[in-house]
Order: C-alpha cells, then structure tokens, then sequence
C-alpha cells in the first residue's frame, strides 16, 4: 500500500489540512512536516515595565509595510500573520519564546512561514488577576477605554516594526524588544448637546471583585435648556463599545456634528461597501443628523449610547451572565435611573425604548425578552443569532461539530462569514482559530468567545465553559442545553410566551435583517419569525422584514443602500417610537412636556 503524506491523514498532529469541497488539501509548508528551527524571543526592560506581567504576548508576521503589524490581523484572506502564547510573571528582561510549538493563524506553525523578508512586530497584551465573588480567580485583559482592542489598549507594550528576514530551517533566535506603551486614551469632549456619564456599579464591583463602571454618553434633546419643565422618553441605542456618541473610538469620525463638515480631508476608500471617500459620506451624515435632530417636528428624546465593556468583550450584551456578571441589573436598575435623574427622564418602563444592529440587535432583543415591563419596545437590525439552532451556520443542539459538516467519506467546511452574493469570505474554524491565538480560555475580546462568554455556565478553572473545542469544532451539548434554557431568545419565547410573556410584549418586538447578511444572521430570524406569525393569546403585534440581497447590518431601509442607512438609525427609529408611545402610554401619562 502507497504511504500517504502525513497532512493527508485527517487529525495527526503538526499538519496544517483543511478540508476544501471534497478534496483534502495540505497549507503551504517551508518543509512539510519539519519542525521549526526558528525561535522569537520577546522581553522588555525594566523603563518600559519595572514590574512582572501576566498576558499574552503575539508576534506578528506582515509582507505589507502600509500599517504596523498590529492593525493587519483579521478575518479577511488578506490577514497577515500572528502566533500567540501565554505568559505569567513575565520579569523585565525575561524572555518570552516563540517557538514551533506555538500556534499561530492563519498558518498554523513557524516552519510553514515560506522563507522571506517580513515586517515583524510583538505585542504584550496585559493581564490583571479578578477574585471573583463565585470564589473564582481569573486572569483578565481588563477594558482600559479602548473598547477591548489588544492592538492599541493603554498601557500594553509593543515592539518598533522591524525588516527581518525570516527563514524557518534554520537554527535561529530572533531577539524583540518591547520599547514601546500604548497611550492612554483621552476622554471625549462634551458639548451643548452631548454629556458623558460613568457610575461606580455595585453589583459589578461585587461580581468581579474590583471597581467596576458603567459609562453612557447623552445626545440631548433641541431645546434642552429651554424647556426646564419637560420631562423626557428615554432611547438606548445599543451595540459595540462607543468612545464618543456616534464612534467606536477616538480616531474616527463622531455620529453628530454640528457644525458643516470640512470635507476637504483625504478620502477613505470603504472595501466593505465598495465606496469611495466614504469618511466623507460619514461626516455628510453626522452633520445632516444634527440637522434632523434640531428641527422643528422631529421628535424630542434623551437618547443614550452606554459603555459597558469588561474583561470579555467590548460590551456585555446588556445581561446577566455566570462569566460577565449581572450588567443587565446594573444597566437597568443602576445606569438607567442615573440616567433619568440627571437629565429630567419620565423614569418609567412606558417611556423607555431601545434599537440597534449586530451585537446592538441582540441586546434589545434579550433585554426586551428579559425585562419586559422596563422596556416599551425594541427595534432589532441585524441581530446576532436569535436561535440556536441558526447560530450562524451551526445547530449547537443537533450538529456534533461546529467546523465540519460530515458525511461517511466527505467533510465540508462551516462558513463563517459571506458576502451578499453568498461568497463565502471566511470559516468559521479560521475564525475560531485566529480568537485562539489571540487568546486562550476565551480571552481574546472577540466575537465567538463573548457569545460563550455570556451565554455558558462557568468552567472548573473558573473561565468560560467553551460551547465547542476551539480546535476541533467538537460541540458540548451540555453546554447547549444550558445555552437554551438561559439565552435562546427563540426558544423562551415559545417557552413562555402563554404563560404571560406574551402580553408583556405584545407589540414590542421588531426585526429587520437582509437576507444576504454576512454573517447569516438571517438563518435564525427566519426561525423566530415561524413563532412570532404563529403566536396567539395574544398575537405578537410587531414586524420582521428582510432587505433584497442587503448585508450586514440592514435596518429596514428599502430606500436606501445599507451604506447610508446605517448610518441613520435615529432617523429611522424615532417617528416609530412616537408612534408606540402614543399608543400603549398608560392613562395619566405625561405626552404633551417633550413634545415641543
């Protein structure tokens, strides 16, 4: 019998195989099946860090010099190269080695880097220790205002991009010094319309065994000062991390301008929307949405963006959780009140509402489902999978393995993400891999691990219990199982909708997703929606609509393409929130003071 080389014998261990249609394929290798020679050693000196570190330090392999490494790790076929490896009491001028054993995306091992003259760069991705109130002690990047992103948190360290060349058959020590500290972040300004807020949470402090906050930003209503009597509804819009009201950190453009925009600025071509000088049609629209917001007509609301990111993701999802702790309560009995006081709110459920996309879909979904009477209704684009028998592409409760689908002589690869004609764009196991690297036990602040983050139980160490094993894709349907009970959206509905959830949401619940969303989050909308058109005692009295070919993240815009809709939610939602108030506000309900 021929002997087979050893990367076409699914699952031995050291090769790089992944499984294309029908045909196993090997990775590019240097030399197949050859152990690296090359080592990375990574220390810092003692005027960079006089103390010892925990984290995770990565060394990144680049061949494009148009940005630092560090800003070239992504899901995209065009990523660049990352190996990772946990470090504990890291000494200044200890070293932290980077050998063939650690793993690395999208190429698995050292010896499989061709031979060549890279950009290579480190990164040390700090750790604090949390004494959790479960009697857990976890090891955590905790957020430091960046919105947990490793490649520019305050205060890690980082190495000065260098030419090396890089040849894995030979026996070689590369040397990296960590030189550098990533900046603080300064706080964001404050204007006539726009406030900033952050509260010491007690229930979070307690949970995670240190200081913990809640932050939220304020747009507030035309005519704020001069109408001291009005009393105010109250809309979150929710998603990821905002460092200003509008923008996700300091270096974009903000979400509400008013002033003209200067649009004599350098274009910005967007790949994702295939646009030309998109920054502008950013800054266009942050000026037009201040414009909307200060006419005469549109609707007067405290319309709030909040910060809650945490050791595990740049937010929270907005509730309670066995490994991110109660932000829920905290947000709804902490935050929200503040919130209401400070700035004149009405402060009852009637007159609160929430809308938002992705991860911001997902949130006031959950939180609607879970705090029913808090909560006048929800306006969901886009939503991170709703059912988990659509998350993403795999039915955590049927399927055995999230990467693969398997038959008796073939397996065919998971997507993960596609564009809107259904090319696929990624894995899910590349996905999953590049989250490994980045970091073990759940900890690399992305996408799939807050997803198990907040929705598993608590392993033994103390760390996510994962939904599925990183490398192999096997799933744990004991995970599952807990995942349905608590956080299956979908499923509670059915659950419990008879037994009062229903009249507490009647009318509450609103959903739009393309049907070409990149990250099929429309496979589990089509699930919730069977339910929602089929419901009775009473009817669910709300909406889900589907964009034509739209992607991530459709809002319900026909009129529109998704470039410029997204950019609109306030528009789109508020006259929809009017609508609501006037008809489910209770007798006696103040209707006339914020209507000016």
């Amino acid at each position: 019998m021929r002997k087979l080389p050893r990367c076409w014998i699914w699952g031995v261990s050291g090769g790089l195989c992944v499984a294309v249609a029908t045909a196993f394929v090997c990775a590019r290798s240097s030399q197949p099946g050859a152990p690296s020679q090359l080592r990375f050693a990574v220390s810092f000196p003692k005027d960079v860090s006089s103390t010892p570190l925990d984290g995770r330090v990565l060394v990144i392999i680049s061949t494009d010099e148009a940005a630092e490494p560090r800003f070239q790790i992504n899901n995209s076929y065009k990523t660049q190269q990352v190996f990772g490896i946990d470090v504990e009491t890291l000494k200044p001028g200890d070293e932290a080695t980077i050998d063939g054993g650690a793993l690395g995306y999208p190429l698995e091992s050292l010896s499989e880097i061709p031979a060549g003259t890279y950009q290579v760069q480190a990164v040390l991705h700090k750790y604090e220790t949390f004494h959790r109130a479960d009697g857990h002690t976890v090891k955590m990047p905790m957020d430091r205002g960046e919105g947990q992103k490793w490649n520019y948190a305050p205060g890690n360290l980082y190495s000065t991009p260098r030419k090396i060349a890089i040849d894995p058959r030979k026996r070689e020590l590369i040397e990296i010094t960590l030189d550098k500290v990533m900046p603080p972040i300064p706080d964001p300004p404050e204007t006539k319309y726009i406030k900033h807020v952050k509260i010491q949470s007690e229930r979070l402090t307690r949970f995670w065994g240190r200081p913990m906050y809640l932050g939220a930003h304020i747009l507030l209503p035309w005519g704020f000062d001069e109408h001291p009597a009005a009393r105010y509804p109250l809309v979150i819009q929710h998603g990821h991390y905002p460092y200003n009201f509008g923008s996700d950190n300091p270096y974009f453009v903000e979400g509400f301008k008013p002033e003209p925009p200067n649009l004599d600025v350098e274009p910005v071509y967007s790949e994702r929307f295939d646009w030309p000088g998109y920054n502008k049609t950013e800054l266009q629209a942050a000026h037009e949405f201040y414009k909307e917001w200060s006419s005469p007509g549109f609707p007067r609301f405290l319309t709030i963006e909040i910060q809650h990111a945490n050791p595990y993701f740049d937010d929270s999802y907005a509730v309670n959780s066995a490994n991110v702790g109660p932000y829920g309560d905290a947000i709804t009995y902490e935050l929200i009140p503040y919130i209401e006081k400070k700035f004149r709110g009405i402060g009852k459920g009637w007159a609160r509402f929430m809308y938002g996309g992705s991860t911001g879909g997902w949130e006031v979904m959950g939180v609607q489902v879970m705090y029913p009477d808090e909560y006048n209704g929800c306006w969901a684009a886009c939503p991170d999978p709703l059912d988990f028998r659509a998350y993403g592409t795999v039915n955590v409760y049927e399927d055995k393995n999230a990467y693969w689908m398997e038959g008796p002589f073939r397996r065919t690869s998971r997507i993960g993400t596609q564009d809107t004609l259904g090319h696929m764009t990624s894995t899910l196991a590349d996905i999953n891999r590049r989250e490994l690297v980045l970091g073990t036990n759940g900890r690399s602040g992305d996408q799939w691990d807050i997803y198990q983050a907040v929705f598993s139980p608590v392993g033994d160490a103390g760390y996510t219990k994962p939904i599925w094993d990183k490398r192999t894709g096997v799933i744990d349907h004991t995970v599952a199982e807990y995942w349905r009970e608590h956080y299956d959206l979908s499923y509670i509905l059915r659950r419990d909708w008879n037994k009062g959830l229903g009249q507490k949401l009647r009318g509450k619940l609103h959903i739009y997703v393309g049907d070409m969303d990149d990250w099929h989050s429309n496979d589990a909308v089509y699930l919730i929606e069977e339910f929602l058109k089929s419901a009775k005692n009473p009817p669910y009295e709300g909406e889900v609509d589907y964009g034509d070919r739209a992607g991530h993240c459709w809002n319900g815009d026909h009129t529109r393409p998704n470039a410029i809709s997204r950019l609109r939610y306030h528009q789109m939602f508020a006259p929809k929130i009017v609508e609501r108030i006037l008809r489910s506000a209770p007798p006696g309900a103040d209707l006339k003071s914020w209507r000016y």
